[in-house]
């Protein structure tokens, strides 16, 4: 009897501890549960209401930083740039800001060069910084990246430098050979030689205008306003055309294949220009007695078929340290031999911004001593293709894809193409 009240006592006491136990676990997790975490404590109780959507929408890099220097909130754009590692702002002339600000409560406004991240050539990133209070505790940091728009700045600040540059070179020429001109007025033989330079300068300052006034054109207009399907056979002959007389000159032979039956959607005045501009280059940079060659083709791209048409040249080649840099304005490879053949530099930024506008690129291939093949891509003219695509293609076996460039060893095409100068 002794033994089983014992039982029932000890039974009672391992309840009773087992259900104070289960109590002040009870009690420690609910304790737990209203406890603020790090995100609540960031945004929810410590940002003001409101600030997180406006923040939100800033087009402007944002953080916000507590009294301890911790990282509040930022936007994604503040991590993309580098600005925010590891929860803090990493970026010491900007702490060092924020924490001036908050014991005075100054608005604070610097311009920096930051390290760019993920590239080991040292290019500095600009940004503007601005720091103002946010309450009591917090500090607002705002940072617009300011690298494109002084990237553009130092374009315009050189295309003026040398169009100013290039506008008095002709201009001083004239000025002295008038000079000149009137100095040997006894003298019929130098009058007539003076007065052929002044002829030359007169193009070359004539062709510097008309060619600002296009690059103009191309950079502001939208060519798709009066765009149409334009042949590209008929663009290529165009082309050929406009470079009779300087290819005849030094015997060089032009020849075109492939580009039967091609459309592209444009600006016919523009596309005319650009190619114009590629086989003119081509011939005035070619040694004489050789070949230029013109090929078209259809290739496939996601966004729909592309056409590329390649101007290749047997003359001087680019070297590697130029090639990135032909495109720019003004830029001249050899800036004798530039001038020697009239070369403005414009001719080249004309076809890239051309290319550009209708959706499409320019790409260069080069060897020195070997040549250039420069090769345009532009969106085809995809209803017109669909109306006059040879019906006997795809019994041929070959899509447009498959078909090579004409090289200069390759037999010219059976279907009609411009071939000038024997």
């Amino acid at each position: 009897m002794n033994v089983d009240a014992a039982v029932a006592a000890v039974a009672a006491i391992a309840g009773l501890c087992t259900g104070v136990f289960a109590m002040l676990a009870f009690r420690w997790s609910e304790r737990d549960q209203a406890k603020p975490t790090r995100t609540s404590l960031h945004t929810d109780a410590v940002l003001p209401p409101g600030v997180d959507t406006v923040l939100s929408v800033l087009r402007s890099s944002a953080v916000v930083l507590d009294e301890a220097d911790a990282v509040v909130k930022a936007s994604s754009a503040a991590y993309a740039l580098g600005l925010v590692r590891g929860g803090k702002l990493a970026v010491e002339p900007m702490l060092q800001m924020a924490r001036d600000t908050r014991r005075d409560g100054e608005i604070r406004q610097v311009e920096l060069d930051l390290p760019r991240r993920g590239t080991g050539r040292g290019e500095a990133l600009a940004v503007s910084a601005r720091v103002a209070p946010l309450g009591s505790r917090l500090v607002l940091l705002l940072v617009e990246d300011l690298t494109e728009a002084r990237r553009i700045e130092a374009v315009r600040r050189d295309f003026v430098a040398n169009v100013s540059h290039e506008l008095k070179t002709p201009a001083g020429a004239l000025s002295l050979l008038s000079e000149a001109v009137m100095d040997a007025s006894d003298d019929p033989e130098a009058v007539t030689r003076f007065a052929g330079r002044m002829q030359n300068e007169a193009t070359r300052l004539t062709n510097l205008v008309q060619e600002l006034i296009d690059l103009s054109r191309v950079q502001n207009d939208d060519p798709l306003e009066d765009a149409e399907p334009v042949r590209v056979d008929e663009l290529v002959a165009e082309a050929i055309d406009r470079c009779r007389q300087q290819a005849g000159a030094k015997q060089i032979t032009m020849a075109a294949g492939g580009t039967a039956e091609l459309h592209v959607w444009g600006n016919r005045g523009q596309l005319a220009a650009a190619l114009g501009n590629l086989v003119e280059n081509a011939v005035n940079y070619s040694p004489a007695r050789t070949r230029v060659g013109i090929a078209g083709r259809r290739v496939s791209a996601p966004g729909g078929d592309l056409i590329e048409i390649a101007v290749t040249d047997q003359g001087i080649g680019i070297s590697e340290k130029d090639r990135d840099r032909v495109f720019e304005r003004f830029y001249r490879v050899d800036p004798a031999r530039s001038r020697a053949t009239g070369g403005t530099g414009l001719g080249l930024a004309i076809v890239k911004h051309v290319a550009a506008s209708h959706g499409g690129e320019v790409t260069v291939w080069s060897a020195e001593g070997q040549g250039s093949t420069f090769t345009l891509r532009l969106p085809e003219a995809g209803a017109v293709r669909d109306r006059e695509r040879p019906a006997d293609l795809s019994a041929e076996g070959l899509d447009d894809e498959d078909r090579p460039y004409e090289t200069f060893n390759d037999p010219l095409p059976a279907h009609p193409a411009p071939e000038v100068l024997p």
